[in-house]
């Protein structure tokens, strides 16, 4: 799920930088000068973006992806203890193999 979370993150960072670029065009002139004096800032801004995307994108997987597994996995639950379940046990000619 954090491997979900962190990939719809960076789809969405890299879309919003690259929106941002085209729209900041007339700034390249600048950008040594901007860098300079304010990269600190827009590095700070950017890693709280990313965490705060994360974070959202993380919330709403657990929100309407995991719907009712408590439910479900507590069927399974009880199978395992009253022993109904029956695991096939792997044979020796296929290991080998």
């Amino acid at each position: 799920m954090i491997a979900n979370a962190l990939l719809l993150t960076l789809a969405l960072f890299l879309a919003y930088g690259f929106w941002l670029l085209g729209q900041l065009k007339f700034m390249a002139a600048y950008k040594s000068v901007l860098l300079h004096a304010y990269g600190d800032t827009i590095l700070a801004c950017a890693g709280i973006l990313f965490l705060n995307l994360f974070a959202a994108a993380f919330a709403l997987q657990r929100r309407f992806l995991l719907k009712d597994t408590g439910r479900k996995l507590s069927h399974l639950d009880k199978q395992f203890q009253t022993g109904q379940v029956q695991m096939p046990v792997p044979a020796e000619n296929e290991a080998r193999e």
